[in-house]
């Protein structure tokens, strides 16, 4: 619900200072307020592009220890100084779209479940980072000009889809903690069934 507060409130900035810009009048502020409606759905159509891309690249380029994937100490230090831990519980999780959901770890101890939520974390990482650049292809449609509906609009996306990629970066290094602890206790269990 967010999100779709911060999309509407951009959007209204962006067509008023355009309409205020450009000369008040319901002409001008009609094609300021298509025009953002235009880019908006852009912006949405290539983030939706970008994720079915990503989902379509071979798992094994995401699977739980990928190295692309990993996220060092340096990270972790800044993605805390943004507050995390305040604002993460509102960044809207689609895994609907997925059939997984990651807004909730289900078991701590099952590797299985962990590492399919590792893999489609790495997925979601990719699939927002994909976005959030690829939102800017939108400058490029002369349609959506001027600059100052298309640019703003690119940032805003940029910014709502870099959110989740910092919550999905934020919990992989505890993911991948309960995730080899996970396959070291099934191997414990594997072993001591074999010798009984």
């Amino acid at each position: 619900m967010l999100y779709l507060a911060l999309i509407l409130i951009s959007a209204a900035l962006i067509t008023l200072i355009n309409t205020a810009v450009a000369g008040f009048g319901t002409a001008v502020f009609l094609k300021m307020l298509l025009t953002v409606a235009a880019a908006i759905i852009a912006v949405f159509i290539i983030d939706a592009l970008a994720a079915l891309f990503a989902r379509r690249l071979p798992e094994r380029w995401f699977l739980p220890e990928a190295r692309l994937f990993s996220v060092g100490k340096r990270e972790i230090a800044f993605i805390r100084k943004t507050k995390i831990n305040l604002w993460k519980r509102v960044v809207p999780e689609w895994g609907c779209f997925t059939g997984f959901h990651k807004d909730k770890l289900r078991s701590s101890s099952d590797s299985e479940y962990l590492g399919r939520f590792l893999i489609e974390s790495n997925y979601g990482v990719l699939g927002h980072i994909l976005g959030a650049l690829l939102g800017f292809l939108i400058l490029l449609i002369p349609q959506l000009r001027p600059l100052s509906v298309a640019l703003p609009v690119a940032l805003t996306n940029a910014l709502l889809s870099l959110l989740p990629t910092a919550v999905l970066r934020f919990n992989t290094p505890a993911l991948r903690r309960l995730y080899r602890r996970s396959l070291k206790a099934s191997r414990k269990d594997n072993e001591s069934r074999e010798e009984q």
